[in-house]
């Protein structure tokens, strides 16, 4: 077994992580929750997603978002687009990368976005061809590899078919991500297998909720196989509105103390990114769900 030396981190905080939150989130908010991950040293951030204010009124400021961000050099920057339209809109504001997302599941397929996942791949088409064309990279987002809110466990089969799709159609990278939080490590490592057969280990990366609490785990396990680049959310961020009880991603903070504790450098100053938690966190009324950042903030108030 060899671990990788290096993890690249893509925090989804202020795309994934906020667009749950009933409560409207101020645009200056947003762009200071990217300032203060980019200057802990965040080198990937998901920024907002282009899709109808009718079914994410949260992500309605998503131009006033990256227009706002004074950005670094060498950080990328993504939004989701999930139709030609989002990306038309998205394209002004300069995006490094647009992200499309599918499902392993047909059932979470259908009552996510409404189609079939051949119907979904055929929707992303031009969109990945239009992006590639432009120049912007490509990220493809697989939901539900591991279980699905209606059909239970997932077999491998479906995200290996899921996988091929997206390679078809000119996704350069995809994330394996147990939506749902109800993965374990073994489960995680089987879809990732069927996940290589399409891509390398340089363009797949891990997204992990931790519902059941096993996203450190299926993190390692993810590790071990080579693994080295994952998603996570600040403060444990985030949730999905389509599979009930389904908790926040992993945070950020959590998987940078596990790395650090393992020798594998993320370039993230923990210190920072533990501050960035707090300020999001106090933005919306409540405490960091990271517990690492709770006990190291419980030491310096001790």
């Amino acid at each position: 077994m060899t671990l990788p030396s290096r993890v690249q981190l893509i925090d989804v905080g202020p795309r994934d992580g906020l667009q749950n939150e009933k409560t409207p989130v101020p645009a200056a908010v947003k762009v200071a929750l990217v300032h203060r991950l980019q200057a802990a040293g965040l080198t990937e951030i998901e920024v907002t997603s282009f899709v109808s204010p009718k079914w994410v009124p949260q992500m309605a400021d998503n131009a006033e978002v990256m227009a706002g961000i004074a950005r670094q050099p060498g950080v990328r920057y993504s939004v989701l687009t999930p139709n030609l339209k989002g990306f038309e809109a998205a394209v002004p504001t300069r995006p490094d990368e647009i992200v499309v997302f599918g499902a392993a599941s047909e059932a979470f397929s259908q009552k996510n976005i409404n189609c079939s996942i051949a119907e979904s791949i055929e929707r992303f088409a031009p969109v990945v061809e239009a992006a590639r064309a432009a120049g912007i990279e490509v990220r493809g987002a697989m939901s539900c590899t591991v279980g699905c809110p209606y059909e239970g466990d997932i077999a491998p089969e479906r995200v290996g078919y899921l996988a091929g799709l997206m390679k078809q159609i000119g996704v350069q990278r995809v994330d394996v991500a147990d939506t749902i939080g109800v993965g374990t490590p073994r489960q995680v490592q089987r879809a990732f297998e069927a996940t290589l057969a399409h891509f390398d280990l340089d363009h797949v990366s891990g997204h992990f909720h931790d519902t059941y609490g096993q996203a450190l785990s299926n993190t390692l396990s993810a590790l071990q196989m080579g693994v080295w680049n994952f998603q996570s959310s600040v403060a444990g961020l985030g949730g999905c509105p389509y599979a009930k009880g389904a908790t926040g991603n992993v945070a950020t903070e959590d998987v940078v103390y596990l790395l650090r504790g393992m020798g594998i450098d993320t370039g993230i100053d923990l210190d920072a990114l533990i501050d960035a938690g707090v300020f999001i966190s106090e933005q919306l009324g409540r405490p960091t769900q990271s517990r690492v950042a709770r006990a190291l903030l419980a030491r310096r108030a001790g």
